[in-house]
């Protein structure tokens, strides 16, 4: 077809692709298919925490917390291939057990055949926890917990 190119599985466009896809699971608040679009070995971590590896360590980790959103928008603000990983800026709008917020993250996604193998996730904690109505405002991070 003139002009169009052919997405192949570890492409630039088929990596992006892959983390829309991921992006809109979320959306969709459609937890199982989350779960697919990770490798069987998949990494999730946000920064401060200990990497959760694995689908079923994804499924342990990301249900309680999916139990309490009713309503997650992840949007994207800017979105590229940089040395062959996606970095996605974003402000993610979200109800959590009633209680709405918005917090900025970038995300860093590593996709290898249409998976995601690895998401790294940066974002300020107590910022999180506060939108989520789980933290006071302004309230510090404990020690050790950054």
């Amino acid at each position: 077809m003139l002009g169009s190119t052919p997405v192949h599985a570890d492409s630039d466009a088929q990596k992006i692709a892959t983390v829309k896809a991921m992006l809109r699971a979320w959306h969709e608040l459609d937890w199982e298919r989350v779960y697919a679009l990770f490798t069987p070995d998949g990494v999730l971590q946000s920064m401060m925490s200990e990497p959760i590896v694995g689908r079923e360590s994804l499924r342990e980790h990301i249900a309680p917390m999916a139990a309490g959103i009713s309503q997650i928008d992840l949007k994207v603000e800017r979105i590229g291939v940089i040395g062959g990983r996606v970095f996605v800026e974003r402000v993610d709008d979200f109800v959590f057990h009633g209680h709405h917020g918005t917090v900025p993250v970038v995300g860093v996604f590593e996709v290898e055949g249409g998976l995601v193998k690895v998401w790294l996730e940066y974002y300020d904690r107590a910022q999180l926890l506060a939108a989520m109505g789980v933290a006071p405002a302004g309230t510090p991070p404990a020690a050790g917990t950054h």
